[in-house]
C-alpha cells in the first residue's frame, strides 16, 4: 500500500506539473510514460472504489497532496477520488489549455497513426476530436440572433437548440466510451463565454429544452430524491443542461425562467419533471425576495432587479397547478408548508405564502 499511495502523490504531481511551464522539456517519451501514469490511476478507481477502507486511505493521501501542491502551484485546484476515474481526460485538458505545451506534444495527441501509449490513446485521440468538434458548435450556436418578434424560439434557435442536445447527447452517451461529463460541461461553458449576453443563451437553451424528440419519452411522475452524480451519470442530456444550470449557472437559469413565455414554461413542465421542480424552486426563490409594503398594502419586489410582482408570480403558481395533477398536490403541499414555517397565520401582510395561497383559491 506504501507503494501505491506514493504512485498517486507522484501522479497527482504529474498532472499539476502539465499546467506549468516544464512541458516545455516534454518529448514522446515523457507523454507516453504521463498517459500510462493516468491509466494506472484510473485503474486504481476501478479496483477500489467499492472498497471503504483502502478508498478512505487514498482519498486522505490526495487531500494532503492537494495541500501540498496548492502551496506549490498557486491556483492548483485539487482532484479527489472521484476524479482518478477520468485522469486522462484531466491530463489531455490540462495540457491543450497550456500555452506552454510545444508544438511536437501537441502534434503527438492528434496523430492518430501514432501509438504512443497503445490502445489507451486512440481513447485520447477521440477526446480531441470531440473538442474540435466542441469548439466548432460554439462558433455555430454564438451566430444565433435573438430576435423574438415573430416567434419564441424563432425556427434557428430551434435548430440551434436540437444541435446542443444533439451534440450533449454524443458526448454523454455510453456507446462512445465512458460518458464524458467534464467535455459536456466544457462545451456548455463555451456555449456562455461565446453567446455573450444572456438573451442569446438563453434562446438556444430554451430550444434545446423544447427539443420533441429529447422530451417525447419523459413522464409526469414526480421522482424520487436523485443525486446530481446520478443524473449527470445516467447520460441524459436533458437533465445534464437543467443540472448544469441549478448548480453553476442559476443567474443564467432565473433569466431564462423568466423571459420564456408561459405556454412553453407549461409545456416544459408537462414534458419534464427535473424541469418542473427547478422551475417550482426558482418560483420559491422568487416569492422570498417580496416584501410587503403596510402603506400601499401589496407585495412588492425591492431587493431582486430580475423578480416578480406579486401578481406575475400568482399568474405562474396557476400555470404550475394547471399543467400536472400530481405537481398540483405537490404545490399545494409545499405552500401549506412554507404557510406553517411563517406561523400559518390568516392574516394579510404577514406571510408571502399565505396570501398566495389565498389570492390562488380566491380568498383575496
Amino acid at each position: 500500500m506504501e507503494a501505491v499511495l506514493k504512485n498517486l502523490e507522484s501522479t497527482a504531481e504529474l498532472l499539476a506539473l502539465s499546467q506549468t511551464d516544464i512541458v516545455l522539456k516534454w518529448d514522446k517519451q515523457t507523454l507516453d510514460r504521463a498517459f500510462q501514469w493516468a491509466q494506472y490511476c484510473e485503474q486504481l478507481y476501478t479496483r477500489f472504489h467499492a472498497n471503504p477502507t483502502v478508498r478512505d486511505i487514498l482519498e486522505k493521501q490526495l487531500q494532503a497532496t492537494n495541500e501540498r501542491l496548492q502551496v506549490t502551484f498557486p491556483g492548483y485546484t485539487g482532484i479527489f477520488f472521484p476524479d482518478l476515474l477520468q485522469f486522462q481526460h484531466l491530463l489531455l485538458v490540462g495540457l491543450l489549455k497550456n500555452a506552454s505545451v510545444p508544438s511536437s506534444v501537441i502534434k503527438l495527441l492528434f496523430d492518430t497513426s501514432s501509438s504512443t501509449v497503445g490502445e489507451t490513446f486512440k481513447d485520447t485521440v477521440g477526446y480531441c476530436t470531440e473538442l474540435i468538434v466542441v469548439k466548432s458548435a460554439c462558433k455555430v450556436l454564438s451566430g444565433l440572433n435573438a430576435k423574438r418578434a415573430v416567434s419564441f424560439p424563432s425556427p434557428d434557435a430551434e435548430v440551434m437548440g436540437t444541435a446542443l442536445m444533439d451534440i450533449l447527447e454524443t458526448i454523454l452517451s455510453p456507446a462512445t466510451g465512458r460518458p464524458k461529463v467534464d467535455l459536456a460541461e466544457t462545451f456548455l461553458d463555451s456555449i456562455l463565454q461565446t453567446c455573450g449576453e444572456n438573451k442569446n443563451v438563453s434562446v438556444i437553451l430554451a430550444a434545446a429544452l423544447l427539443a420533441k424528440k429529447h422530451n417525447s419519452h419523459k413522464t409526469t411522475a414526480l421522482p424520487t430524491t436523485k443525486t446530481a452524480s446520478t443524473t449527470t451519470s445516467g447520460a441524459d442530456p436533458e437533465d445534464f443542461l437543467l443540472d448544469w444550470l441549478q448548480q453553476q449557472q442559476p443567474d443564467l437559469l432565473r433569466n431564462m425562467l423568466s423571459t420564456m413565455p408561459r405556454r412553453l414554461l407549461k409545456d416544459l413542465s408537462q414534458h419534464s419533471v427535473k424541469f418542473r421542480l427547478a422551475y417550482h424552486n426558482m418560483l420559491k426563490w422568487w416569492g422570498s425576495q417580496l416584501e410587503y409594503d403596510p402603506s400601499t398594502g401589496e407585495w412588492l419586489q425591492i431587493c431582486a432587479s430580475d423578480g416578480l410582482s406579486f401578481k406575475d408570480l400568482a399568474d405562474r403558481y396557476r400555470l404550475v397547478l394547471g399543467a400536472c395533477p400530481l405537481m398540483k398536490e405537490e404545490v399545494e403541499r409545499e405552500l401549506r408548508a412554507l404557510m406553517a414555517a411563517d406561523g400559518d397565520f390568516d392574516v394579510r401582510g404577514l406571510s408571502v405564502w399565505t396570501d398566495l395561497h389565498a389570492e390562488l383559491h380566491g380568498a383575496l
